[in-house]
């Protein structure tokens, strides 16, 4: 029987956490994850799902606002465990917590390391237009992402792939990958390789990202707005009011026009199609300020923009 202390957070996780809880041969003795936190336009308190989970099981959840305190390093050596599991936990591990785990500290991270060290590998693997991605399984150090790799799974990535689509892809991939070789890392069978090649760092998403500008090729801007479509969302302006730009599509379509001109409605693609340097935006929803999220038809038909120019 294999001793497990979990570490993970979002949705991202809970498969990983399930997948372990239901093997006969892994115990999952304690689940450390993020403190419960506001979300939302209501700002409730909101638990992770991954503490959720823990909780309908039955497994003793903590939730350290600072995992490096003595408290949590008395906890997690009490529990004698053969691995530590992480998956979108959040937050670097020292090397005394490190060497806790009997067997390994292993961490499952979404991307083809060492390409996208950091915490959004995902959105930033769409946002540069990488045709594949994948699941990493690891052992940690006391780097970021840094560690030897145990085994990788590979997958593509889709010309309209969105962080949530490739989210949920990825998240069902780390758990197959976990549960193929575990059992190996623990019998010795399985030794991790040092990661080689030039690494890549993909940190957190920030805000002024979403600040879009049509001066450039429509594929580029695409891959853009698709990997920023969860957060922070593209945006520009039409007429002085913030116009949030939800799902697009880009068409080898050139124009003379300006870039940023609203060239006209397309009833094949059900777009709106915007002018870029190369290339046209295809634009399927959208969102003026104060108002609700419209298809392309109805928002065209509302606001008449033909001719306008998006951001001037």
């Amino acid at each position: 029987m294999l001793k497990i202390v979990f570490m993970g957070s979002p949705e991202f996780s809970v498969p990983t956490l399930e997948a372990l809880i239901a093997h006969p041969e892994c115990e999952v003795c304690a689940v450390v994850t993020q403190p419960d936190k506001p979300a939302g336009r209501g700002r409730q308190i909101v638990a992770p799902p991954v503490k959720m989970c823990a909780l309908a099981h039955g497994i003793p959840c903590y939730q350290p606002e600072k995992l490096k305190t003595q408290e949590m390093y008395d906890i997690l050596s009490s529990i004698a465990p053969d691995f530590f599991v992480t998956i979108a936990y959040g937050k670097i591990l020292r090397q005394s917590f490190l060497d806790i785990p009997k067997i390994a500290p292993i961490n499952l991270h979404a991307s083809l390391l060492p390409k996208y060290r950091g915490a959004a590998p995902v959105q930033w693997a769409i946002i540069n237009g990488e045709a594949e991605t994948g699941v990493c399984l690891m052992k940690m150090d006391a780097g970021m992402d840094t560690g030897p790799v145990y085994a990788r799974e590979v997958t593509r990535i889709a010309v309209d792939e969105t962080p949530e689509t490739l989210f949920a892809r990825l998240s069902r991939i780390s758990a197959d990958l976990l549960m193929k070789h575990i059992f190996e890392i623990a019998d010795g069978s399985l030794a991790p390789v040092a990661q080689a090649g030039e690494p890549t760092v993909a940190p957190m998403l920030q805000k002024s990202l979403g600040a879009i500008s049509f001066d450039t090729d429509a594929h580029t801007l695409d891959a853009l707005c698709r990997g920023i479509s969860t957060w922070p969302t593209a945006f520009t302006s039409l007429n002085g009011k913030r116009l949030a730009i939800h799902m697009t599509h880009a068409m080898d379509l050139d124009s003379s026009e300006k870039p940023g001109t609203v060239l006209g409605f397309d009833s094949d693609t059900r777009s709106i199609l915007v002018a870029c340097a190369k290339g046209t935006l295809a634009v399927h929803a959208l969102q003026i300020e104060g108002k609700k999220k419209m298809d392309a038809e109805s928002f065209f038909n509302g606001y008449r923009p033909a001719g306008c120019v998006l951001g001037s």
